[in-house]
């Protein structure tokens, strides 16, 4: 790998994480296409989709780590809910990545747009009154609740091979009613829960290449800190329409692949 292409790399895994860290998304929804396209359009390397996902799960797994802890510092995060969720989403997830062997590729981009669509709807429900601060671990919520969406997440997001959380933040601000900013550190953490099982998977079978991963992650770092660091100072609605926007960008693209392709 040349020094050209690590650069590359690096910045991807920034520009990722900065996303991540702002607003609690951004994990396979952004890396994944940056990975796999942007480094051939440079001209620097390319990488094909079984290592793109591989580490692209390495990165997701060490950004939520350090999202977390940075969110967590400031109180915006739930840890019991992320503990209950984040172990129903690995679960989920698990099933749903068994369960997508036996289901077409067309049908599983399907899968994701009405993901896509499905967050977009739950974006315009109202949020909780915000209350993060030092008591964001007293935040009530529903147990039921808390362990039957995120499963059904998990379910979807492993049949198609990315993660949820662009559809687990709506669900915790809108149907959950986890105040926004308390939201996006408890969505890092569910997903690194989640994200656990995943990598030690595509490590043990081969699919995680040591130097981009470690290029992507180095990149990462100080992208989920700065992103971090900027959403709490950004104020909450701001953040949403950032949220929505990038939600709806991903779901207008796969849409596109799914009708015109």
């Amino acid at each position: 790998m040349t020094g050209t292409f690590a650069a590359a790399l690096a910045v991807l895994g920034f520009g990722s994480a900065f996303i991540a860290g702002l607003v609690g998304v951004g994990g396979a929804i952004v890396m994944i296409p940056l990975l796999y396209y942007v480094p051939p359009w440079l001209g620097v390397g390319a990488l094909d989709v079984k290592h793109v996902s591989g580490i692209t799960m390495g990165q997701v797994l060490a950004v939520t780590a350090i999202g977390t802890a940075v969110h967590g510092g400031a109180g915006a995060l739930h840890r019991p809910l992320a503990l209950v969720s984040g172990t129903s989403m690995a679960a989920g997830s698990l099933a749903g990545a068994v369960g997508s062997r036996y289901i077409g590729g067309r049908v599983l981009l399907t899968v994701f747009g009405v993901m896509g669509l499905m967050a977009l709807v739950l974006m315009f429900l109202p949020s909780p009154v915000e209350s993060w601060g030092a008591g964001g671990s007293e935040v009530h919520f529903d147990r039921k609740a808390a362990v039957l969406y995120p499963a059904a997440i998990g379910i979807l997001s492993g049949l198609v091979g990315a993660g949820g959380s662009f559809l687990l933040m709506p669900v915790l601000v809108g149907v959950i009613r986890i105040p926004f900013r308390v939201s996006i550190g408890t969505s890092l953490a569910i997903v690194g829960v989640s994200a656990v099982t995943g990598f030690f998977g595509k490590l043990v079978t081969g699919q995680v290449p040591l130097w981009p991963t470690v290029s992507v992650i180095a990149g990462g770092v100080p992208g989920v800190v700065a992103g971090a660091w900027l959403s709490r100072r950004v104020p909450t609605e701001a953040l949403r329409v950032c949220l929505g926007v990038l939600i709806a960008l991903a779901t207008i693209r796969v849409w596109v692949d799914v009708l015109f392709d």
